[in-house]
């Protein structure tokens, strides 16, 4: 994966847009450190649908209903709103 500083990014989106195409992801760079990584709409839409798991396999999976953490009902407390002058 080639990296590219912002700046250079900026300057030179059209070529960092040809290289995400033809080379795969880029990293960008802010002050030395890794800040974004440029993909293809294809790898985005790849990453998306395997990330999101499907109501089928929420319903299936074990763990799927007891780690719910469902707070208790009628413990909130109000704020009371600052008086206005």
């Amino acid at each position: 994966m080639q990296t590219w500083p912002v700046q250079d990014a900026k300057a030179r989106f059209s070529e960092l847009l040809d290289a995400c195409i033809t080379n795969g992801p880029q990293m960008v760079t802010r002050r030395g450190n890794e800040t974004a990584v440029l993909i293809t709409v294809d790898a985005w839409k790849r990453l998306q649908a395997s990330a999101i798991p499907s109501l089928k396999q929420l319903l299936l999976a074990d763990d799927a209903r007891d780690d719910l953490l469902i707070p208790s009902r009628g413990n909130a407390q109000r704020r009371n709103a600052p008086e206005l002058e």
